[in-house]
């Protein structure tokens, strides 16, 4: 395949995600509909979830539906547990609080291991929380946190729970593709990704893997479930179809990324993510920003979150950049809204896209430096 088209937009999305769709992946979207009870379907949908198991390193199971990020944390709580049942979350930022916050609505025993935003969990806290709780069924982390750049370090986690009744929740909605992600290898059990992330697509398609184990630990969940029922997933799946009208269009500009993502090398595209992070870095620093994330090994490809200049204010940056120039920056999240920024580095960019984006940051950060004298 060749290479993929950036659209000529007026807006330019510098956001973890959603971000600018190719013009290529834009034609996918548009296509003539298909109807989603029909062989030719049937055979996309069979060959999305081939390539999907590719994409998260995975010989066991991928399931997809219709939704945003948030219900693919939830659905991956409810077809596993049941009532009281305890499960530790490791809470490393926003997403990290939403995952207690839907245990919690579930009537889920949370054992949370908080962590200061910017810093990453401690495998010694895991291990003394499970050593103070044998009745665990599972740990849920965010492998990305994408509100404040942390990177979780999703393996030494597999390596407790591989061989016990344990799950391993992971949130890879950020984290696949742009990070290192490899489902099967890191004793993972079940994993969500989301269209909008590094899948270059539009929101709307929620992904899944599954092992063997979360399979199973299927069948002795209680908790509420209909639309997001897996066992429902897996019945229609045998009939290539979903067990209700799917974003069929997002499902056939999903095979199309896939084989992009895939002629590039997934290696190749984390890669690529980390260079483009390093350089954001670099040139941010340049600007006179300071890192949010102190610690390098634990900074993720997704995101690079800085503290805002000295009489720079964040909100009034980022305003001046989407009026005057059509540049969409993220900001703070919860407390740290209006003392950072967050610059997305997730979809398809080069370092071209980052010098656009730096020179006018520029243009700006000296327009408001000037005002202030």
């Amino acid at each position: 395949m060749s290479e993929l088209t950036i659209p000529k937009s007026e807006k330019h999305l510098f956001a973890p995600g959603p971000t600018n769709v190719p013009e290529d992946i834009r034609r996918e979207v548009a296509r003539d509909l298909i109807h989603h009870v029909t062989p030719e379907y049937a055979e996309l949908l069979w060959g999305v979830t081939d390539k999907l198991k590719k994409v998260f390193k995975t010989e066991k199971y991928v399931l997809s539906t219709t939704a945003t990020g948030s219900a693919g944390m939830e659905t991956s709580v409810i077809n596993f547990f049941s009532r009281g049942d305890k499960v530790i979350v490791l809470n490393t930022g926003n997403f990290g609080n939403r995952y207690v916050q839907i245990c919690n609505a579930y009537g889920l025993d949370v054992v949370e291991l908080k962590y200061e935003w910017g810093q990453a969990y401690k495998l010694e806290d895991v291990k003394k929380a499970l050593a103070e709780n044998s009745d665990v069924r599972g740990i849920i982390v965010n492998h990305s946190e994408t509100s404040t750049g942390v990177l979780n370090d999703v393996r030494p986690l597999g390596e407790l729970t591989r061989d016990t009744d344990m799950l391993l929740i992971v949130d890879a909605i950020s984290g696949l593709i742009v990070n290192e992600f490899k489902f099967d290898e890191w004793g993972i059990d079940c994993a969500v990704a989301a269209s909008q992330k590094g899948f270059l697509l539009p929101p709307g398609l929620i992904y899944f893997a599954l092992s063997e184990k979360a399979k199973k630990a299927m069948e002795t969940s209680d908790l509420p479930k209909f639309y997001f029922d897996f066992q429902r997933y897996f019945d229609f799946l045998e009939q290539g179809r979903h067990p209700q009208t799917p974003a069929v269009n997002l499902v056939i500009a999903t095979d199309y990324a896939c084989d992009y993502l895939l002629g590039k090398t997934i290696e190749g595209m984390t890669a690529h993510h980390k260079m483009l992070r390093e350089y954001i870095e670099s040139e941010l620093i340049n600007l006179g920003f300071r890192l949010f994330v102190e610690d390098e090994d634990t900074r993720s490809n997704t995101v690079v979150p800085v503290w805002g200049i000295e009489g720079i204010p964040c909100n009034d940056l980022r305003k001046k950049l989407s009026e005057e120039h059509n540049i969409t920056i993220a900001g703070g999240y919860g407390h740290l809204q209006p003392h950072m920024l967050r610059v997305g580095n997730i979809g398809k960019y080069e370092k071209s896209d980052i010098d656009f984006l730096i020179s006018k940051m520029k243009i700006v950060i000296d327009e408001m430096k000037a005002e202030m004298k």
